[in-house]
């Protein structure tokens, strides 16, 4: 991939961070906010976000659309989700990901904080 790819550049405006070597581009819109995320090639929870969070699972919810990659999403209760750009994506907190492939994934999440679950009208939980 080229340094010079527009989907990967920085944002002008946008708060960057990088946890866990997940960089993070987010930028607010009224309640909300809307969030780039690049996960790198290798990238598990397990290994890469876990210490730093804290939690044994990601207990964020994520809605957005995968613009590159592939991920995988675990639930403790076996249910595993194949993600494959381009892609909607809603998940529940509680799950575990990595990336598939060699190449990063990207995610363009719409999220409010804390709230998302609740705004969204999502599950608390994983349920099938």
């Amino acid at each position: 991939m080229s340094v010079n790819d527009p989907l990967l550049a920085p944002m002008p405006g946008a708060d960057h961070r990088e946890v866990g070597g997940v960089q993070h581009d987010v930028v607010r819109a009224g309640d909300g906010r809307v969030k780039r995320t690049i996960y790198p090639a290798g990238f598990q929870w397990q290994s890469h976000m876990k210490g730093v969070v804290g939690t044994e699972l990601c207990m964020h919810a994520h809605v957005g659309f995968l613009a590159r990659g592939r991920i995988q999403i675990r639930y403790p209760d076996g249910c595993t989700l194949d993600l494959t750009a381009p892609q909607a994506v809603v998940l529940e907190p509680g799950h575990v990901g990595s990336v598939v492939g060699s190449e990063p994934a990207v995610l363009i999440e719409f999220d409010f904080e804390k709230d998302t679950v609740s705004r969204f009208g999502l599950a608390g939980a994983h349920r099938h």
